[in-house]
C-alpha cells in the first residue's frame, strides 16, 4: 500500500450523528417505567442535622419513596483517587454537612416534574455551625473543624528538610503570593446516571452513566453497593465534555444505584447547570515561590510552599499539589536546587477534583508567573532569560530533581517557532509606540514555557482488533472518549496497517460486556496507550492474514502486501490480491476467526511541551482587557490526525485563557456560594475569543510504537500563564508588578490606580506558620506520576 494515512488531516467520522442528533446521551434514554431522582441539598455550608421531616413530600403526588442515609445505610467513600480517609463522604449526609450543595435526602418519583417539586416539601432543621471557605484560614487556630478526626483542618501535606545554601549564590531572589483560583469545570453535559435491573440473562444491573472511566466506574461501585463488579455492566454512551471532571464516583451515582436496588425499578439522575457549579471545582491552589538568580539570569534555586483547597471531602484535588504539580516543579527549567513544600486544607466549599491538566497547569503558572517577575526585576526580556535557563536536547533523557524522567524534548525549538510566528520583535516596537503615545489603549505580550505529563509509567491499555466475513473490521479499546475523536483516530490506525476503508471499520468502547478491560480516558493517555495498543493488535491481524494469504496464493508471507486498493496479494503481482472478506472465511473455517486482542504497556510517562505568546490590548480607562491574538506552538510527539490535534488545542487554550481573565468560583464568608449560574460565573463564549493560531514541532518518544505524546491538556497548560503574563505586561511600565487571576477590569483597573498612587501591595507575604508544623520528607525519587485525570 502506498503512503500512510497517519499524519493527515481527516474529517471526524463521529460529527455527523453529533451535528444530526443521532446519539445516544443517557438524558434521551427511554426505559419503561423509568422513575426520576431529585437530590435535596443543603442550604447551609457547615451544620448539623437535627431533623429531615419528608411526610409531605411523600405525599406530593407521582412520589415514590423518599429517601435519607438511614434509609439506603450506605457506606462513605472517596470519589476518585483517596487522600485522606477521614474525608470519606457519605453519598447521603449523616448527622453533618459539610457545604452548600451536600446531599441530605433524595426524592424518586415517576417524572422528573414530581420529583422537583416533593423536594421542595422536605424540611430540614439544621444546626449552624461556623463555616471557613478560604484554606489558609482553615489551617489556622481557631478555625471551624470539618472533621474530628482531622485536627487543623489538615488533609495531608510534607516538607522537604532545611537547605540553608538554596539561595546562597544568588544576587537575586524574587517572591511571590501566586493565586491559582477555584474554577468551574462547565462540560457542555453535567453528570448524568439510568440504572436498570436486567431479569435476564447477563449482569442483573446495567448503568448507563457519563463517565470518562466506566471500567473503574465499576471497580468503584461494586464494593460500595456490596456487588461483585461482575454483577454490573457499564455502558457509556455519548458524552458531552469530561475534562477531569467525570472521573470516579460520586455519591449521586451510589445513591441512584442503591435506589434502582431496593426498588428494583430503572431510575435516572441528569445533573442540572448549577447542580454541576456547586457540585465540584478545579484548581484552587495559593503558591508561595522563590527563586533565586545570578545577575546574568541563571536560576541558581526554586522554593515552592503550596496551600492546596481540597474543599469538604477531599479526593483527586487533594492529591494534585502533593503528586502532579510536584512531579512538574522542575518545569522546562536548569533548576540547581528546588525545595518544595505543600499543605492541603479541608473547607466548607465544593470538593476540588480534576480539571484540565489536574495539578500540571498549577505547577506552570507558577514557573511561568515567577519567570517574568524575574525578567522584570532583572531587566532581561521575559524570551531571553527563558532561552537561557532551558534544558537542551543533549541533557535527554533527564531526571528532574523532583524524580520525573523526561523522555525528551526540544524547548528553545518551540519558543523560537512561537516568537517568530507572533512577530515577537514587532509586537515589541508597537508596544513601544503606544507607551509613547500614552493613550489608553496599552498592548501586553506574554509568554509561557512549559513541560507536561502524559501517560503514566506502566500504564497498559486494553484493544482488540477482528476482521469479519464480509471484509469489515471491528476494533475495541478499553479508553472511553467524550468528543476527543477517538473514533477517528483508531480508524485511521486500523485502515492505515489493513487497508480497509475507514467507513467499514466499526468502533467500540466504554461497555463492559463488549470490552473486557480498560483504563479509560484521562492524563492525556488515549492515542499514545490506546492507540499503540490497537496499532500492535492491527500489526497482528496483518501478520496472520499475510500467513493465510501466502498459503493460498502458494507465496512467501514476507512477498504479501496491501494492495493500494486495500486487498492482501503477492508485491507486484495486483491481479491475484484476496479480498479480506476471502482472509477472514479461511481463518473462520480453520475454527480461529481473525481476531487479536492485545494488552499494551507505555513503560514510562511522556512529557509533551511548548510555548505560547498571548498578546492582549488593556484599556486604562477601565481596566477592560481584549485578547487580541493567541499563538501556541505544542509538541505532542508524532502526529496522527493534525486536524484532531489543533481541536485540543483550540480547546485548551480557550479553557487555560478563561481562567487567566474570567472564572472563578466565588464563596462569601459564611460558604454561601455566589456563582451558582451561568448569570454569575463569568463563563466566556466564542465571541470572546480571537482565532487561536496553533503550529506544532513533532519530537517523537520513544516510549510507545506510535511516538505519540498526548495532547488534551497541553493548551490550557501553555494559555493560561501566557495570558496572565500579558495583562501584566501591558501595565508593568505604570509600575504593576503582579495581579492574580482571574485578570477582571476591577483587578486591573484597581492595580493601576494603586500603582499611580504609590501605594501598590508587594505580591510575596509570608506563608502561613503551618509549613512549620509539616512532617519532613525526603527527596523522592520516583515520580508521584501514577494521577490520570
Amino acid at each position: 500500500m502506498t503512503g500512510s494515512i497517519l499524519g493527515t488531516a481527516v474529517q471526524r467520522i463521529e460529527d455527523p450523528d453529533l451535528l444530526t442528533g443521532r446519539t445516544t446521551f443517557i438524558s434521551s434514554l427511554k426505559v419503561e417505567g423509568m422513575l426520576h431522582l431529585c437530590f435535596v441539598r443543603s442550604t447551609v455550608a457547615h451544620a448539623t442535622i437535627n431533623s429531615i421531616d419528608t411526610s409531605e413530600a411523600l405525599a406530593q403526588p407521582g412520589v415514590v419513596a423518599v429517601y435519607t442515609a438511614q434509609d439506603l445505610a450506605l457506606p462513605a467513600h472517596h470519589a476518585f483517587i483517596p487522600v485522606n480517609d477521614a474525608c470519606k463522604r457519605p453519598p447521603l449526609a449523616v448527622d453533618k454537612v459539610r457545604f452548600v450543595g451536600d446531599i441530605v435526602a433524595v426524592v424518586v418519583a415517576d417524572t422528573e416534574t414530581a420529583a422537583v417539586d416533593a423536594s421542595e416539601s422536605v424540611l430540614v432543621e439544621y444546626g449552624v455551625l461556623s463555616a471557613v471557605v478560604d484554606a489558609e484560614q482553615a489551617l489556622e487556630d481557631g478555625a471551624a473543624q470539618l472533621f474530628d478526626s482531622l485536627p487543623g483542618n489538615l488533609i495531608g501535606g510534607f516538607r522537604d528538610p532545611e537547605n540553608a545554601d538554596l539561595f546562597a549564590a544568588a544576587d537575586v531572589v524574587v517572591r511571590a503570593r501566586i493565586e491559582n483560583q477555584r474554577v468551574a469545570v462547565v462540560p457542555m453535559e453535567g453528570n448524568a446516571i439510568a440504572v436498570v435491573p436486567n431479569h435476564g440473562e447477563g449482569p442483573p444491573h446495567t448503568v448507563y452513566v457519563s463517565t470518562q472511566m466506566p471500567h473503574m466506574f465499576r471497580t468503584l461501585a461494586s464494593p460500595v453497593l456490596g456487588l461483585e463488579p461482575t454483577q454490573i455492566r457499564v455502558i457509556t454512551p455519548h458524552v458531552g465534555g469530561g475534562f477531569g471532571g467525570k472521573a470516579g464516583i460520586i455519591a449521586e451515582h451510589t445513591v441512584a444505584m442503591a435506589v434502582s436496588i431496593k426498588l428494583d425499578q430503572p431510575v435516572k439522575w441528569i445533573e442540572t447547570r448549577s447542580e454541576n457549579l456547586l457540585n465540584m471545582h478545579g484548581r484552587g491552589q495559593i503558591q508561595y515561590a522563590e527563586m533565586g538568580f545570578t545577575k546574568e539570569g541563571s536560576i541558581v534555586g526554586l522554593r515552592c510552599r503550596i496551600v492546596g483547597d481540597g474543599g469538604s471531602y477531599a479526593g483527586i484535588g487533594g492529591a494534585l499539589p502533593m503528586g502532579p504539580s510536584r512531579t512538574m516543579a522542575q518545569g522546562v527549567y536548569n533548576i540547581p536546587a528546588i525545595s518544595y513544600e505543600v499543605a492541603v486544607a479541608a473547607t466548607n466549599t465544593a470538593s476540588i477534583g480534576a480539571f484540565r491538566g489536574a495539578g500540571r497547569p498549577e505547577a506552570a503558572a507558577l514557573l511561568e508567573r515567577i519567570m517574568d517577575l524575574a525578567a522584570d526585576e532583572l531587566h532581561i526580556d521575559p524570551i531571553a532569560l527563558r532561552k537561557r535557563n532551558l534544558l537542551t536536547p543533549d541533557q535527554f533523557p533527564f531526571v528532574t530533581l523532583m524524580g520525573a524522567t523526561y523522555d525528551n524534548g526540544t524547548y528553545a525549538d518551540a519558543l523560537d517557532a512561537a516568537a517568530l510566528a507572533v512577530d515577537y520583535e514587532g509586537l515589541l516596537g508597537k508596544q513601544a509606540a503606544l507607551r509613547a503615545e500614552g493613550g489608553p489603549r496599552q498592548l501586553g505580550i506574554g509568554v509561557s514555557t512549559y513541560v507536561e505529563i502524559t501517560g503514566s509509567a506502566g500504564g497498559s491499555e486494553y484493544s482488540s482488533v477482528e476482521v469479519h466475513l464480509d471484509g469489515s473490521a471491528t476494533v475495541k479499546v478499553g479508553t472511553s472518549g467524550h468528543g476527543q475523536g477517538h473514533p477517528t483516530t483508531f480508524a485511521m490506525i486500523v485502515s492505515d496497517q489493513l487497508g480497509i476503508p475507514m467507513d467499514r471499520i466499526r468502533f467500540v468502547q466504554s461497555d463492559t460486556a463488549e470490552v473486557p478491560r480498560g483504563s479509560g480516558t484521562g492524563g492525556s493517555r488515549s492515542l499514545q496507550i490506546g492507540g499503540s495498543s490497537v496499532q500492535a493488535a492491527a500489526i497482528a491481524v496483518l501478520e496472520r492474514g499475510r500467513e493465510l494469504a501466502a498459503a493460498l496464493l502458494e507465496a512467501s508471507p514476507e512477498d504479501i502486501v496491501i494492495t493500494d486498493d486495500g486487498r492482501v496479494g503477492v508485491a507486484g503481482s495486483p491481479a491475484t490480491a484476496l479480498e479480506w472478506s476471502a482472509i477472514a472465511a479461511v481463518a473462520n473455517d480453520e475454527g480461529h476467526p481473525l481476531v487479536v486482542e492485545m494488552d499494551l504497556v507505555q513503560t514510562g510517562a511522556t512529557f509533551p511541551f511548548g510555548a505560547h505568546v498571548a498578546v492582549v490590548e488593556v484599556d486604562t480607562d477601565t481596566g477592560f482587557v481584549r485578547l487580541l491574538r493567541h499563538v501556541a506552538v505544542d509538541d505532542c510527539g508524532r502526529i496522527v490526525n493534525p486536524l484532531i490535534v489543533q481541536g485540543q488545542q483550540h480547546g485548551g487554550i480557550a479553557q487555560g485563557a478563561a481562567q487567566a481573565l474570567w472564572e472563578q468560583f466565588v464563596y462569601d464568608e459564611d460558604g454561601n456560594p455566589l456563582t451558582s449560574t451561568l448569570a454569575e460565573y463569568a463563563m466566556p463564549s466564542a465571541a470572546e475569543f480571537p482565532s487561536f493560531e496553533a503550529f506544532n514541532t513533532e519530537t517523537p518518544t520513544h516510549l510507545n510504537p506510535l511516538g505519540a505524546k498526548g495532547i488534551g491538556e497541553s493548551g490550557t497548560i501553555g494559555s493560561m500563564p501566557a495570558v496572565q503574563n500579558a495583562v501584566i505586561d501591558a501595565l508593568s511600565h505604570m509600575g504593576v508588578r503582579h495581579i492574580d487571576m482571574p485578570c477582571t477590569p476591577q483587578r486591573v483597573w484597581n492595580a493601576m490606580q494603586a500603582a499611580a498612587a504609590g501605594t501598590s501591595s508587594d505580591p510575596w507575604r509570608e506563608p502561613p506558620a503551618v509549613f512549620e508544623r509539616l512532617p519532613i520528607r525526603g527527596r523522592v525519587t520516583k515520580p508521584a506520576d501514577d494521577v490520570e485525570i
